[in-house]
């Protein structure tokens, strides 16, 4: 149970890092500002043309009576909506890493330096669009899992009692997994961690995501409050990454914001900095 306590506190703390870097906050609003445009759009075109899909679907319902028609027709838009709204949800997170990944990129190797005891980040040392595949790979392979937990769930959810009370909680614990999954990505691919790898890890340290992840996912279900989280998101899975490879943090998070901002500026303009030139521990090619 104390890993439930440790995994808030990275949430927590990745909030607090990205308070205190204003420019890097800003940056990383911008991924989840698009993909809400998106998909408020998206949801907005279904609840308009949903039911006339329904209809277009179901024309072996033209000649039942009314009010059976209806209330046909009315349940399978309902369900619709509900599930376009419930995979919204699960690709929300996904869709926003994608669209931001040279955001999150710089935002996650930026924690680590900060947090690092010698200064350093690991690099991947791919191109931008190799990056982009894994991610995008990855994220579908998540996404398929999730949707597998996401039909279990919702089947149990007709078991009296225990769809109405234990089920909802378990999808809480499940939504919870994937998404610090997806979060951890960005830093975990840097070390060159797969997927399979990945999940593995997380697996050993359970109760650590739900603590990180759970809390978050409840969180995302206000509306807009996942665009505004998702920089801060990103530094906590940084530092819950570090902690799930028994890498050093350092609890002194750094200068305030403008020093540490004029410091890193100084230090990436300058392209023969030590940490650039002298190669950096934990750094990996693949």
């Amino acid at each position: 149970m104390r890993d439930l306590g440790v995994g808030f506190r990275y949430l927590l703390k990745g909030q607090r890092w990205v308070a205190r870097h204003g420019r890097q906050y800003g940056f990383g609003l911008v991924p989840g500002l698009i993909t809400l445009v998106l998909y408020l759009a998206a949801l907005v075109a279904l609840a308009v043309w949903g039911e006339g899909f329904v209809g277009w679907a179901t024309p072996f319902a033209d000649d039942w009576s009314s009010p059976w028609i209806g209330l046909f027709r009315g349940f399978l838009t309902a369900v619709l909506f509900a599930l376009g709204l419930l995979l919204a949800v699960l690709t929300f997170t996904a869709v926003t890493l994608l669209i931001g990944q040279p955001f999150y990129e710089s935002l996650s190797e930026r924690v680590d330096r900060d947090v690092s005891p010698d200064g350093t980040a690991p690099e991947s040392g791919l191109p931008l669009w190799r990056e982009l595949w894994i991610s995008a790979r990855d994220s579908l392979r998540v996404l398929a899992r999730a949707l597998v937990w996401a039909v279990l769930l919702f089947a149990l959810g007709f078991v009296p009692v225990v769809g109405q009370t234990v089920v909802p909680v378990l999808g809480f614990f499940v939504t919870g997994f994937f998404l610090t999954e997806e979060l951890a990505a960005v830093a975990l691919q840097r070390r060159d961690v797969d997927l399979r790898a990945r999940l593995a890890l997380f697996r050993s340290r359970k109760t650590l995501i739900w603590g990180f992840g759970t809390p978050l996912g409840l969180a995302f279900l206000v509306p807009f409050v996942a665009v505004f989280l998702m920089p801060g998101a990103v530094a906590g899975a940084t530092l819950l990454a570090r902690e799930l490879l028994g890498e050093e943090i350092s609890e002194g998070d750094g200068p305030a914001d403008a020093d540490t901002d004029a410091a890193h500026a100084r230090d990436d303009g300058d392209g023969a900095g030590a940490s650039h030139a002298a190669g950096r521990p934990g750094t990996t090619n693949r």
